[in-house]
């Protein structure tokens, strides 16, 4: 069998990973190229501290650092071990830290994660260096550990040169080799080597060498602070030096911190002091030769460790008789959102990047990025860390450097799940922006767009509806952040009255010409072959069965589609395959904007304003309308994703202001609002609608998910379609209701049947038509309606049950009145 030629640029522990798994795939004619000697390169991998933590906030990247923790285990390297499971303990010294403990020990439960949740103790008994009483507790996690980074590189190239790889040193990529849009081989000093495929795990220098391909990869080269201390009296003798370590890695996250044994030293690393972007302009990459001039390690610089070394005497007593007897800051890549960048080049054939990734999760995003070019599909979602999962207006130098800064400084952080992004901010605002900014929204920014979750303004709707006897619970301090009680009340008044959202960070796109209908057909499961002005909610699947996205999908014309997409990734998809003619793509977004006007109202306070006739039999649901509201061309789509009677209206940018405010004014009689996201979350939730990338992944069929009504297998194949019918579905999205009325989750908390972990919580929301918090949770599809089930919120335990799939109007009759 002929497999591709491979190039491979990189053989730090990412390179070098791939290599093993291609040629365990059968993929045998791979070639490692590294501008350094082999295998200490002088990359990020050179000098890395090596540990290996599974629990993480994202399900995927969990999956791949065990996967990692595994693979590494059953390595072996005539000097000894490649990983060591000497454990993780995570201690806490505040409360705030105390609850996020028990919230990562709820991920670790719902993933297969084996921990312990200590006192201080077990805490002491565990690392007996500790002082115990500064410490309110620990997370002890007995599989991670340290990966001895160079034997696992060493390891796995020894697999893959058995297989036929190749691996040369001292090879300085010069230049990609293309041709007719695809890769053709690299240049380097000493000539051209061919490849069909070429991949790039230069680390830290990815960036640099994306630009070669016209390719923007969004890494900043961070340096990191690393000391050890001199020897310990209580730790002579307790580490052979084959062994090294014995004690769990520590880590001390309130202050920044964490510590590994090196015999009977202290290894600590310091994510407390400032960024410090680097220049790579002024790193001589050829100075190789020992581990002291490696060009990813840099001069220490002791004044950035000063508070480090205070607080870890503090924790550790015994280190206060010792001090720093080495030091360095070393080089890794961070990015804007702290995930690793993974994918193929959209442009360029065959190029493919697998960059920011640490030693932790390297074996896992190497399996994941052989499995896409050997099967075409991963077998875990990619979403997260996908190479085009970032917009246009992120790809700009300022963004990369701020964000991936503050990606450094929060990497010991406790994240709210609704933290925003400190800068830059508004980036791209909505025409309607000075609006909202004078009705006090309160703003998020999830991606480049301002989205405002609340409006201030709203305070005295939310004085009404307590006076009138809604009850609305205290919340905890933790569930209370970047949440105001306002927004239950504009869900409220949206289900009694009518309300304005903003729609316009909504991805919008026209797919038009001769071909369109063809190519939408291919990628989405819904039959779109339907009268023009209808409007059909669809689904994009991988070629595996498991949901990319949904969409709706708007026929303007015989061969003119309006798609309402879910950002980059969504455009991406689409763009892969368009054919090379009789199909146009543009993104409209920018150049336009929307509202979703909702209610029982919205028909009263539409109607005097535009010619359309808006009653059931003018403008039926799953339908649109091209006419104008006022003098203002608009496009009026019969849609509802707040499960009420309305539309969204959507018109260009420059027509913008005048829309909200003639809608504003002719809502005034009906006392119309405008409401936020926090509201809109509430209300989809209560009518069963799901989102992308939170409660659909690739990793669950449509069926599964509960939208198997999305699927039109009596049309032509589409992709995914023919592995819809062999997929088992061992679990289903399910509505939870809470017995309690003052229970709030937020998402990733893991859901217990019995005593068994039985699934975990995507979405939440307090819903004011039910007064209980709502919930969707993947669950054993066998599992009942009624059934009960508990969930764990930090140090909290909450019963509730399970509901039906949709809480609110399952006959449909509000959104069709």
């Amino acid at each position: 069998m002929t497999t591709p030629k491979v190039v491979i640029v990189g053989a730090g522990i990412v390179g070098t990973s791939l290599a093993d798994e291609l040629t365990l795939c059968g993929w045998t004619d791979v070639t490692v190229l590294d501008r350094g000697p082999l295998f200490a390169t002088g990359g990020s991998t050179s000098h890395a501290p090596g540990l290996v933590f599974a629990t993480n906030p994202s399900k995927t990247m969990t999956e791949l650092a065990s996967y990692t923790l595994e693979k590494f285990s059953s390595l072996s390297h005539p000097d000894g071990w490649c990983f060591n499971h000497v454990g993780g303990l995570e201690v806490a010294t505040t409360e705030t830290r105390w609850g996020d403990l028990h919230r990562k020990a709820g991920w670790a439960a719902s993933r297969g994660v084996e921990y312990e949740l200590l006192v201080p103790a077990q805490c002491a008994a565990r690392y007996p260096l500790l002082d115990a009483d500064r410490i309110l507790g620990g997370l002890f996690t007995p599989r991670d550990g340290l990966a001895k980074a160079i034997r696992a590189v060493e390891a796995q190239a020894a697999r893959a040169m058995s297989r036929g790889a190749r691996f040369l040193a001292h090879q300085e990529v010069i230049d990609v080799v293309e041709s007719n849009g695809a890769v053709r081989g690299v240049r380097t000093a000493t000539g051209v080597v061919d490849a069909d495929i070429v991949v790039c795990c230069t680390g830290f220098w990815g960036r640099e060498f994306g630009r070669r391909v016209g390719l923007t990869i969004p890494l900043v080269p961070m340096a990191h602070q690393y000391a050890v201390t001199t020897p310990l009296e209580s730790r002579a003798g307790a580490n052979s030096a084959l062994a090294e370590a014995s004690l769990p890695i520590l880590r001390h996250q309130d202050h920044d911190l964490y510590y590994r044994e090196h015999g009977d030293r202290i290894g600590i690393g310091y994510y407390g002091h400032r960024p410090m972007p680097t220049d790579l302009s002024a790193l001589d990459h050829n100075t190789t030769t020992s581990d002291a001039d490696m060009p990813s390690k840099l001069m220490f610089t002791p004044d950035d460790f000063a508070e480090a070394w205070e607080q870890t005497i503090r924790l550790i007593p015994e280190l206060g008789a010792g001090k720093v007897d080495d030091g360095f800051n070393g080089i890794f890549s961070f990015t804007p959102d702290g995930h690793s960048v993974v994918g193929e080049h959209r442009d360029l054939s065959g190029f493919w990047v697998a960059e920011a990734v640490w030693v932790t999760h390297s074996a896992g995003i190497a399996r994941t990025v052989a499995e896409a070019m050997v099967d075409g599909t991963p077998s875990v979602d990619t979403h997260e860390f996908d190479l085009y999962r970032f917009d246009d207006a992120a790809l700009d130098d300022d963004f990369i450097r701020t964000t991936s800064s503050q990606s450094f400084v929060e990497v010991y952080d406790v994240i709210h799940p609704h933290d925003q992004r400190a800068a830059p901010r508004r980036i791209r605002v909505s025409p309607f922006y000075p609006r909202e900014v004078a009705l006090g929204a309160e703003f998020w920014a999830p991606g480049v767009w301002e989205q405002p979750a609340w409006y201030e303004t709203n305070q005295t709707v939310l004085d009404e509806l307590v006076a009138a006897g809604m009850a609305i619970p205290q919340r905890d301090s933790w569930s209370a952040r970047h949440w105001s009680p306002i927004s239950v009340a504009e869900a409220a008044h949206t289900r009694s009255h009518v309300a304005l959202y903003d729609m316009t960070p909504l991805t919008r796109l026209d797919v038009t010409g001769p071909g369109a209908l063809d190519l939408l057909q291919r990628l989405t499961t819904n039959d779109l072959d339907k009268s023009v002005a209808s409007v059909t909610y669809t689904l994009l699947l991988d070629e595996m069965g498991g949901i990319r996205s949904d969409l709706t999908v708007t026929r303007l014309a015989a061969d003119a589609f309006r798609v309402g997409a879910n950002g980059p990734l969504d455009v991406d998809r689409i763009t892969r395959h368009l054919p090379p003619d009789g199909v146009t793509l543009r993104d409209i977004t920018t150049a336009t904007c929307g509202v979703g006007l909702w209610g029982p109202l919205a028909r009263e306070v539409l109607a005097p304003i535009t010619p359309t006739d808006l009653s059931n039999d003018g403008l039926r649901y799953f339908r649109c309308a091209q006419t104008t509201v006022g003098s203002i061309p608009v496009t009026l789509m019969r849609v509802s994703y707040v499960g009420e009677s309305g539309w969204e209206i959507y018109t260009d940018a420059e027509h913008g202001l005048a829309l909200w405010d003639l809608l504003t004014d002719a809502g005034r009689p009906h006392r119309i609002i405008a409401a936020g996201r926090i509201a809109f979350n509430a209300l989809r939730i209560e009518k069963g609608y799901r989102s992308a990338g939170t409660d659909l992944t690739t990793e669950y069929t449509p069926d599964a998910a509960g939208l198997g009504f999305a699927i039109a297998m009596t049309k032509g194949d589409f992709i995914g379609k023919s592995a819809l019918t062999s997929r088992d579905a061992p679990k289903r999205l399910r509505t939870i209701m809470f017995d309690d009325p003052t229970a709030v989750v937020l998402g990733k908390e893991p859901v217990s049947v019995g005593a068994t972990v039985a699934g975990y919580v995507t979405s939440a929301a307090w819903s004011p038509t039910l007064g209980r918090c709502l919930a969707y949770a993947w669950l054993p599809a066998d599992l009942d309606e009624g059934a009960e089930v508990t969930v764990a919120y930090q140090l909290a335990t909450y019963r509730a049950a399970v509901a039906p799939d949709v809480s609110v109007d399952p006959s449909m009759s509000r959104v069709r009145r």
